[in-house]
């Protein structure tokens, strides 16, 4: 028996497409949750005139507003015959046979407290034998390497951390570089978009208020606490395409501020103390890819937005001097 929140905010015609792609499939849930923030009815009326089987609406007060409290909202909600929890970004949109394999993996890996999907249309991946040097390889597949990896690996800032497991300096990388091989993979740190966890975790964790609003990085945050209590996996052939819808993201300046700041809180959650030298490399990558959002401003279509990104960053690891986040563990 598995629940599905999807928790929404002004993006009815998005959901609507997910919700599609979730009646079409192989698997399908037992009970669907959606909990909308959005301050109109759009989405409310929307889900009058297309019914779906098992579906249940909560419209959540301005208060209880922003993913992490309408995730806990959800949860507090979920059926209590309910065996797995999963959550989809209301962006996304499913294989048939995603809830299959998710689901699934729960049988092959039996001590697994959580499972993430795999996102397909975001990178394009080639299976080889050949490694290159100007490429990033893993387990028989190449991707493209993007000019900030490599930059880093020039400058010393990058290590052999497998994909979705923090180094000590955090910026590793993510689930996102592991390849389309329809195989199995340990993980510390699930994405947001697309993951499901036992029902019977919630009894000792919840998403942290820290993360307000649109949320950066509480994903991270929320599965680096669960990798302390078990093991985490991603399943790549439970397949989802995310297709980051605009509505509803904060500005580049606030984004930006996040991204400095919610990372080094997420950093933090793992690594209580770390090394000086862990902590100087953690500020030389926040400082080189505050240089290069920087640069941006001159090299991409999208002057505005990368100027107003590198400010945010700059502002958010101004602040860190200053006023440093609480963690909580």
């Amino acid at each position: 028996m598995f629940s599905l929140i999807i928790c929404t905010y002004m993006r009815p015609t998005a959901l609507l497409k997910l919700l599609k792609t979730v009646a079409n499939q192989t698997l399908y849930p037992n009970e669907i949750l959606i909990v909308d923030g959005s301050t109109n009815e759009e989405t409310k009326e929307l889900l009058i005139q297309n019914v779906f089987e098992n579906l249940t609406y909560y419209k959540v007060a301005p208060e209880e507003r922003g993913l992490t409290k309408q995730r806990n909202f959800g949860i507090e909600r979920v059926r209590p015959d309910i065996d797995f929890v999963c959550f989809l970004d209301d962006d996304t949109i499913l294989n048939p046979d995603y809830f299959k394999y998710l689901i699934g993996t729960y049988e092959t890996y039996p001590e697994a407290l959580a499972v993430g999907g795999y996102i397909t249309n975001e990178v394009d991946w080639k299976q080889t034998e050949e490694v290159n040097t100007h490429e990033f390889y893993y387990d028989g597949w190449v991707r493209k390497e993007g000019s900030r990896f490599k930059l880093r690996k020039k400058l010393g800032l990058l290590d052999n951390t497998p994909p979705g497991w923090m180094p000590r300096f955090s910026n590793g990388r993510s689930v996102s570089f592991l390849p389309p091989s329809n195989k199995v993979y340990p993980i510390e740190q699930i994405m947001g978009c697309s993951m499901s966890f036992r029902t019977e975790i919630f009894k000792e964790l919840s998403f942290s208020k820290y993360f307000e609003g649109y949320g950066l990085y509480e994903d991270a945050d929320f599965s680096l606490r669960l990798a302390k209590k078990g093991s985490l996996y991603i399943n790549t052939a439970a397949r989802v395409e995310h297709h980051h819808d605009v509505a509803g993201r904060p500005n580049k300046f606030k984004y930006g501020k996040m991204v400095t700041r919610n990372g080094w809180y997420v950093w933090r959650v793992k690594y209580k103390n770390p090394s000086i030298i862990a902590r100087l490399k953690w500020n030389a990558i926040a400082i080189v890819l505050m240089k290069l959002r920087f640069i941006n401003v001159f090299t991409s279509n999208k002057k505005r937005e990368a100027f107003t990104e590198a400010l945010g960053r700059f502002y958010g690891l101004l602040t860190l001097i200053f006023n440093k986040p609480t963690v909580k563990r």
